[in-house]
């Protein structure tokens, strides 16, 4: 396989079956709220679920047997900066400004389009690798035009489903171009894969003088694609949900970061204008954000996801994120959240964040088929039939996830990713981490 960033994308699997039953396993669903169901099936046709329910007829489908798995729709991480997986563990024990002066003032500019390739590419494996079916790639690396194409290149090699957060480097304005986004959109997003979707990811109020936001959000209005920004109190509006209202600046489909300074009249603003939230909730304890907002976010009514954030710092996978997610919530003030609150969280409440709720999320029929099994005979889920949803919060782990799906493709079975090149992205970013550690 080439590992040129701007290779064609090579498929991670065989196509999808035109007909793949689920025999018998523990379904669990969380659209309206979360039910657990034994005995199982789920018919999938032509990548998208068209049944679910006992004894289905397997009439000309292929028949995986799911007992002893735990069927669950696919985790949505909605906010990753996947680049960043060629630097794992850099950052562990940084607060946030020795974050941001080491991955983004010294080791992000030293990311050749190689490199981003090779962590695009990684990272999204690593996301299938543990459940994770859908990723909002917040890329903020685009220092020259190459850049954004190889990220993109590189999550379509992986076959992950992914919004791709085009953004420009903080600390490099040069690279603020729109003429290059413009091109991207144009060249990259105008055929019928939608897999991998454009979003625009820019600096935002709390860190961008308002003329500067006014122009993104036209920008974005003018490709027809949503937002994903940071925010917080500060440093540069103190106020920013109001300064963007004041400004005709709101909108249902902007993605909110973070926001653990918000006061709860802005939270409020978001709520009402349609807006989501992301929050990562390890990571915003890890580097100091703020108290833990998960409760004032669910009292607000805001549609909330979750979002692994940096791998530089913390875990990549959705059930550290649950339990982070579940603990951080039983320390803070407002009212009690459940494991079943962090599993619509990281299923159908981050499908609703990402404006994807009408395709992922749940096992609703005639949603694509981003489906994962979880090993319910390994050792750490023996005895979970007294309730599989809290077993899947608290004690499950990424070594469980036995199958994963996306629109009906496997892409993990057996335990294993079944990626053809699996060798050659490991070596290459391996190859780039060493390479990055030598420069910065």
């Amino acid at each position: 396989m080439s590992t040129h960033p701007t290779a064609a994308p090579t498929p991670s699997a065989a196509p999808s079956p035109t007909r793949l039953l689920l025999r018998g396993g523990t379904v669990v669903d969380t659209d309206p709220h979360v039910t657990a169901r034994p005995d199982t099936d789920v018919l999938i046709e032509h990548g998208a679920i068209a049944a679910v329910g006992p004894d289905l007829s397997a009439e000309g489908a292929e028949v995986v047997d799911a007992r002893d798995r735990i069927v669950l729709p696919g985790f949505v991480d909605t906010h990753r900066h996947v680049w960043q997986s060629v630097l794992r563990a850099v950052a562990v024990d940084s607060d946030l400004g020795d974050y941001l002066g080491r991955v983004l003032g010294r080791l992000s500019p030293a990311m050749r389009p190689e490199d981003v390739y090779a962590g695009n590419l990684v990272g999204a494996l690593e996301c299938l690798d543990s459940g994770i079916t859908t990723v909002h790639d917040f890329s903020h690396v685009q220092h020259r035009a190459e850049h954004g194409e190889a990220a993109v290149h590189g999550l379509r090699a992986a076959g992950i489903r992914a919004v791709f957060g085009y953004g420009h480097p903080p600390f490099d304005p040069a690279a603020r171009d729109p003429r290059i986004v413009r091109d991207l959109r144009k060249r990259l997003f105008a055929g019928d894969d939608d897999l991998v979707t454009l979003a625009l990811a820019p600096g935002g109020p709390s860190y961008t003088p308002i003329d500067l936001v006014e122009q993104d959000w036209r920008l974005a209005a003018d490709l027809d694609i949503p937002l994903a920004v940071h925010v917080g109190s500060g440093p540069v509006a103190q106020r920013p949900i109001e300064a963007l209202r004041e400004h005709g600046l709101l909108n249902a489909r902007t993605l909110y970061i973070h926001g653990n300074s918000l006061p709860d009249d802005e939270l409020a603003m978001i709520a009402d204008s349609g807006g989501t939230l992301s929050i990562a909730p390890h990571i915003e304890a890890q580097m100091g954000h703020g108290a833990p907002m998960i409760n004032r976010a669910h009292a607000t009514g805001l549609v909330t996801g979750l979002g692994v954030d940096v791998v530089t710092s913390g875990p990549g996978d959705m059930f550290s994120l649950l339990r982070a997610a579940l603990l951080t919530s039983q320390l803070a003030d407002g009212p009690r959240l459940f494991a079943t609150d962090m599993l619509r969280m990281a299923t159908i409440g981050g499908a609703a964040a990402l404006g994807l709720a009408d395709r992922i999320g749940s096992l609703a029929v005639g949603k694509q088929a981003d489906l994962i099994l979880l090993r319910a005979d390994a050792i750490n889920l023996v005895g979970a039939s007294h309730d599989i949803a809290g077993a899947v919060v608290a004690s499950a782990h990424a070594g469980n996830v036995d199958t994963v799906l996306v629109a009906g493709r496997t892409v993990k079975q057996a335990g294993r990713l079944t990626h053809p090149h699996l060798t050659d992205a490991i070596t290459n970013a391996r190859k780039s981490a060493e390479h990055l550690a030598a420069t910065g």
